[in-house]
C-alpha cells in the first residue's frame, strides 16, 4: 500500500486558540486539580481556578512590559509548572512562544533570539542568565530578560497589577486559529536550526485528533501523568496542551536521576516517555535481578511476557503459557509496574522508534505502550497506535484528518491539519520540504494493508558500503541496546568494506556487572573494555543483532568507547536521539581503526 488516510472527525473554528482552555476550565470546574507540584516532598494541588489566576496575572505583566499581538517571547527552562504558566500567559497576551532547551549553547541561543526577534526572554536560573548574558545584551529586538528562580512570575504579576483582567480577555478573544502559536527550532545537526512555525490551528488539530481517538480513555478527568520530558520538545508540549484541554492532572519534574522515586509518589495513570526511558526501565530491572541472583527468573519472565504478547495477536495464549504468565505476574511484572507508581495502565511513546521487542515485553508485563510517529513539523504525532488499533512494531495508523503516503524511493510523505504551512522566514527550506501539500519527512517506511506505518530508518542515515549494499542502522542498533550492559550504539560503514559499530557501556549497569563477574565494582570503563567476559557478552549481543539482517549487512567489528553518549557532552539530543554527525566527527579515529588491518 502506498497511501492511507483517516477522515477528520472534528472541526476547528476560526476563532479558537489554545489559550481558550484556561478560562473554560476555571468556569466549568474551578476546584479541579489541574496540576500538582512538589512542595516539601509532597504533591500539592493547583486548581483550574488557581491556574487561571496565575496565567492571567503573568499575561498582564507581559502586556505591561510591551508584548504585542504576534510578538515572540522566548522561554529557556527545564520542565516545571512555571513553564506551562508562561506558555499559556504568552498566548493569553497574544504572543508566540519560542521554546529553547535549557541545555542549549550560547551560539544556539544567539541564533534563536536573532532569527525569531524575540522581545522577551525568560530563563530558569541565575546561571542561565549569566551564561548567556553576552548574547542577550547583543540581541537587538530583546527588551527584557527575566529569571524564574529570581521571581520572574511574581515580577510580571506585580508589573501588571494595575491592568484590568478584561485586557487579557480581549487579547485571548482576538486570537484566531490561523495565528502562530509557537516557533520551535529544529536541532540543527545538519546546519542552522530552522524555525518550525505552528499555528493554534495546528496544535488544536493535533489535540483534537488525539482526543478523538481511543487514546482519550487515558486522557480524561481523574487521569494523572507526570511530565518529565523537556517541554521545549513538541511531544511533551502537545501532551501538556492535551492534558489542559481534557483536564488531566499533571505533575512536572526535570529530576530524571530520581524519576522512579517521583513516579512512585505521584502515581501516574498514564506514562509519556521517549523509548530510551522504557529501555532504561527494562535494562535497570534486568540488572537488579541479575545482581540479586535472580537473573534466570527475570530473563524467563521477559521471554514469557514477549511470547504472551505475541500470542494475543494470534488468537490468545495457550494454557501452559497462561500459567507461566500468571506466575511471573506475581514474581516479576507486578514489581516492575509498582516501580512506576502501581497505577499506570497505559503508556505513550514517541520521539524515536521503540522497537517490537520492548513493545511486546511491556504489553506482556501488563503495560501497553502505544507507539506513535511524528515530527516537530507535524505538531508531534501524526500516526499512533491506540487501544482500538494497535499493531506492535508499527507506529500506528494516521490520526483523524491525516494522510500518509510512501514515495517511490520509500520516503514517508505526510499531509493533514497538523502539518506546518512553512518554516519561519525560510521559503527555501519550505519549498524543499513541502511539495503539492505533502511534507517530505526524510524518513523511510512502509504501510501494511491495514494502514499501519512501519519506520525503516532515515534517508540520510542509510549506509552504503563499498560493495554497494544499502544498510539501515536502526534495527541493528535497537538489538544492541537491548543488552543491559550497552548504553548506546552507532552503526557505521558508509563507503567502507563492511559494517562496524561504536558501543558505549551503561554507567549504571556496569558496577553490578563487574561485581557479578568477580571484579571490583569501581573499575574504570577504560580498564574493562578488553575484558574477556565483557567481550564474550558483547559478542553474543552482536550475534543476535546480525541474525536480523543479511550477511552483507551484519556487524563484522565493533569498538567499545571509554565514555557514554550524553546530551551534556553533545552526542545526544534532548529527546535522546543520536547525533550521528557529531559522533562520527568526535570518534573519527576510532571508526577508522575498525578498518585497519
Amino acid at each position: 500500500m502506498h497511501e492511507f488516510s483517516v477522515p477528520a472527525t472534528f472541526t476547528i473554528p476560526e476563532d479558537v486558540s489554545c489559550a481558550d482552555a484556561v478560562a473554560r476550565n476555571a468556569a466549568e470546574s474551578p476546584t479541579y486539580p489541574l496540576f500538582q507540584r512538589l512542595v516539601d516532598g509532597a504533591w500539592a494541588d493547583i486548581t483550574a481556578a488557581d491556574f487561571a489566576k496565575d496565567v492571567t496575572g503573568v499575561a498582564k505583566g507581559l502586556i505591561t512590559v510591551g508584548v504585542k499581538h504576534g510578538d515572540r517571547v522566548a522561554l529557556l527552562a527545564n520542565t516545571r509548572y512555571e513553564w506551562t504558566v508562561l506558555d499559556y500567559a504568552i498566548w493569553s497576551a497574544g504572543g508566540v512562544t519560542v521554546p529553547i532547551y535549557a541545555s542549549s549553547s550560547s551560539d544556539q541561543v544567539e541564533w534563536i533570539l536573532e532569527d525569531s526577534a524575540a522581545v522577551v526572554l525568560v530563563v530558569e536560573t541565575t546561571e542561565n542568565a549569566t551564561a548567556h548574558k553576552a548574547v542577550t545584551d547583543a540581541a537587538k529586538a530583546l527588551k527584557k530578560v527575566l529569571v524564574i528562580d529570581e521571581g520572574a512570575l511574581d515580577e510580571l504579576v506585580a508589573a501588571g497589577a494595575d491592568l484590568d483582567d478584561d485586557v487579557v480577555t480581549e487579547r485571548v478573544n482576538s486570537l484566531k486559529a490561523s495565528d502562530p502559536a509557537t516557533l520551535i527550532y529544529t536541532s540543527g545537526t545538519t546546519g542552522r536550526p530552522k524555525g518550525v512555525q505552528l499555528t493554534h490551528y495546528n496544535l488544536q488539530a493535533e489535540v483534537k485528533s488525539i482526543l478523538a481517538s481511543s487514546l482519550s480513555s487515558y486522557l480524561q478527568e481523574d487521569s494523572r501523568t507526570l511530565l518529565f520530558l523537556p517541554l521545549a520538545h513538541i511531544f511533551a508540549r502537545v501532551i501538556s496542551i492535551a492534558c489542559v484541554e481534557a483536564r488531566v492532572t499533571v505533575g512536572h519534574t526535570s529530576d530524571i536521576a530520581n524519576i522512579v522515586e517521583h513516579l512512585g509518589t505521584f502515581k501516574p495513570t498514564v506514562l509519556l516517555a521517549v523509548p530510551r526511558i522504557f529501555e532504561k526501565v527494562f535494562n535497570g530491572a534486568r540488572s537488579k535481578a541479575h545482581a540479586a541472583g535472580k537473573g534466570k527468573i527475570f530473563d524467563s519472565a521477559a521471554d514469557t511476557a514477549i511470547a504472551y504478547s505475541k500470542a494475543l495477536d494470534e488468537g490468545g495464549a495457550k494454557f501452559g503459557l497462561k500459567a507461566k504468565h500468571a506466575l511471573f505476574s506475581k514474581l516479576v511484572y507486578k514489581k516492575l509496574l509498582a516501580a512506576l507508581g502501581g497505577e499506570c495502565t497505559g503508556a505513550i511513546a514517541g520521539g524515536a522508534p521503540l522497537g517490537a521487542r520492548l513493545g511486546h515485553f511491556f504489553r506482556g508485563a501488563g503495560l501497553t505502550v502505544f507507539e506513535g510517529y511524528g515530527l516537530t513539523e507535524t505538531s508531534a504525532a501524526i500516526t499512533v497506535n491506540t487501544p482500538d488499533h494497535n499493531r506492535i512494531g508499527s507506529v500506528g495508523r494516521p490520526l483523524p484528518g491525516s494522510k500518509v503516503r510512501i514515495a517511490e524511493d520509500g520516503e514517508i510523505l505526510l499531509a493533514g491539519p497538523v502539518v506546518l504551512e512553512g518554516y519561519w522566514q525560510n521559503p527555501k527550506a519550505t519549498k524543499e520540504s513541502i511539495e503539492d501539500g505533502w511534507f517530505h519527512t526524510g524518513d523511510l517506511g512502509s504501510l501494511d494493508e491495514d494502514g499501519y506505518l512501519f519506520i525503516n530508518g532515515r534517508k540520510k542515515e542509510i549506509i552504503v558500503t563499498a560493495g554497494g549494499k544499502n544498510v539501515s542502522p536502526a534495527g541493528l542498533e535497537d538489538v544492541l541496546r537491548s543488552s543491559a550492559i550497552i548504553s548506546q550504539a552507532m552503526v557505521v560503514g558508509d563507503q567502507k568494506p563492511f559494517i562496524g559499530a561504536l558501543l558505549t557501556l551503561d554507567p549504571e549497569a556496569l558496577p553490578g556487572w563487574l561485581e557479578r563477574h568477580g571484579k571490583s565494582g569501581d573499575t574504570a570503563v577504560d580498564a574493562v573494555r578488553n575484558d574477556p567476559d565483557l567481550i564474550a557478552e558483547i559478542d553474543s549481543v552482536v550475534k543476535q543483532a546480525n541474525q536480523t539482517v543479511s550477511s552483507a549487512e551484519s556487524i563484522k567489528k565493533y569498538k567499545i568507547l571509554p565514555i557514554d553518549f550524553t546530551e551534556a557532552t553533545g552526542e545526544l539530543t534532548p529527546s535522546m536521539k543520536l547525533k550521528r554527525k557529531v559522533v562520527a566527527e568526535k570518534f573519527a579515529d576510532e571508526i577508522e581503526a575498525l578498518y585497519q588491518k
